[in-house]
């Protein structure tokens, strides 16, 4: 009668297996939405702590079929080689829902990362757009100037690390068909947005380093016809102290 429960345990452990392997692990997962991924990787977290759980169960039965071989060896013997087909099949289930939990753990680590330098690039791309905003209207002094160009240049000489790692983990889900659609859109409407902005604060680098380099030229001619015309008013000066009539004068100071 113990062997016959032991066999019946053993076809119940079976059965078991089968089906988790069935709803687990041959299921056609499509992935096209946060939610459901995330609801995908509870899932599997449930499934390996419910059949990490049978474990106790498969040591019992073990424990059990040993003990009875010990008493009748006939029947102990059969029940054995049941048993190390359910063993091996157990090990095989733990180690394929171990791994399926771990890909799906780390597509949703992947995710989770993408969206957190997603975020960190838009940050940037706001600052550069106010910073552009802030070189419009200005006054038209070579200091307000320069500080506008100094400012847009800062923001601008930002590395590309992130987008690179954006486009990379970005890429990765697609291939996988994970979250495509979502990652497509996303990843198009902030190229788009980068792309515009760049474009858009490289041509205002430019028309301020123009017309700072402009200010700059006109300072410097301003300075020099200042300076000859301190020179001339010297010069001017000490031709009526010295009442040098206007003849006598070089053309220039005539």
């Amino acid at each position: 009668e113990k062997a016959v429960n032991l066999k019946k345990d053993l076809a119940e452990m079976q059965e078991w297996m089968t089906q988790a392997e069935e709803e687990y692990l041959e299921k056609d997962f499509e992935y096209k939405s946060p939610e459901e991924l995330e609801n995908a990787v509870e899932e599997m977290k449930r499934a390996k702590e419910d059949v990490l759980q049978k474990e106790v169960r498969v040591k019992i039965l073990k424990d059990n079929i040993k003990m009875l071989a010990t008493k009748v060896p006939s029947s102990g013997q059969d029940l054995a080689t049941e048993l190390n087909v359910v063993l091996e099949n157990y090990q095989l289930l733990c180690n394929r829902i171990r791994g399926k939990c771990h890909t799906l753990e780390e597509v949703w680590s992947c995710w989770i990362e993408l969206l957190q330098y997603l975020d960190l690039e838009t940050a940037w791309l706001n600052n550069l757009e106010e910073r552009v905003q802030m070189t419009e209207n200005l006054p038209d002094k070579l200091d307000a100037v320069n500080d506008a160009l100094e400012s847009l240049e800062s923001v601008l000489r930002h590395p590309a690390d992130n987008r690179t790692q954006i486009r990379e983990l970005g890429q990765t889900l697609i291939d996988g068909g994970i979250l495509d659609d979502i990652i497509s859109e996303k990843l198009e409407a902030f190229n788009a947005r980068y792309e515009e902005l760049s474009h858009l604060a490289v041509s205002r680098q430019i028309a301020l380093e123009q017309q700072l380099q402009t200010m700059r030229e006109t300072e410097h001619m301003l300075q020099v016809l200042q300076e000859n015309l301190v020179e001339l008013d010297r010069q001017l000066t000490s031709y009526l102290t010295d009442r040098v009539d206007a003849f006598q004068m070089p053309q220039e100071a005539q």
